[in-house]
């Protein structure tokens, strides 16, 4: 696992340091360093474990594949990216998890769920699992598996986490809020995820794939057909 070091030191530090600094550490952090030196410092050692993390991928080993990628994995994989994308975009609108507690609690206390929040109250963090599990299918290495093992894990567990921060953080309000909405995808049923979502998923979705091809990883989803 030589070859893989800085790639596993990248994505135990990129998950742990999130983990560590949203909950355990944040507390302290706040009191020495105030809110603002706390997000600086955050955001520095998320950028630069990222940064590892990236890095330490573009040089490990490019091993054989566990197993072969046909259509219909790319069609599967494909499919998965789109709705990633549809959630992620409709996580960028009214998320009860960006603002502060105080205005969002008072939001979410007398709004019904719209939109990808029908869907799952943790959009943007499916939308990464799923970006995940997606290339895991399509990339079946032990270098991808770190990396999108990382980021899944970030994702899902931070969202179960989210769950009880929350709650500490606006009480009934939070738990009336899960009370109307899913964790799993759907888990309520199908959900329309509205227009802006919708079209605005759609549009990453095409510009991403096609950027694969320029960024010289090869064509990737529905242009792999065209």
């Amino acid at each position: 696992m030589q070859g893989y070091a800085m790639l596993l030191a990248g994505a135990v530090g990129f998950v742990g340091s999130h983990f560590a600094m949203s909950h355990s550490l944040r507390a302290p952090m706040v009191s020495r360093l105030g809110d603002k030196g706390f997000q600086i410092v955050y955001s520095l050692v998320s950028f630069a474990t990222l940064f590892l993390m990236i890095e330490g991928f573009k040089r490990a080993p490019v091993t054989a594949p566990f197993w072969v990628a046909g259509d219909g994995l790319w069609a599967v994989s494909t499919v998965l990216m789109l709705i990633a994308l549809i959630l992620f975009a409709g996580s960028l609108i009214g998320n009860p998890a960006l603002p502060v507690p105080e205005a969002a609690a008072k939001r979410i206390a007398v709004k019904e769920p719209g939109g990808v929040f029908r869907i799952t109250r943790h959009p943007m963090m499916w939308g990464f699992a799923l970006w995940g599990i997606a290339h895991s299918l399509i990339a079946p290495r032990v270098d991808s598996f770190i990396l999108c093992g990382a980021i899944i894990t970030l994702a899902l567990v931070g969202a179960k986490l989210q769950d009880g921060k929350k709650f500490v953080l606006m009480g009934d309000a939070w738990l009336h809020w899960q009370s109307r909405t899913s964790f799993l995808p759907f888990g309520r049923g199908l959900a329309f995820p509205g227009w802006l979502a919708l079209i605005g998923g759609v549009l990453l979705w095409l510009a991403a794939q096609w950027a694969h091809m320029p960024l010289g990883a090869g064509a990737a989803g529905i242009f792999r057909w065209l």
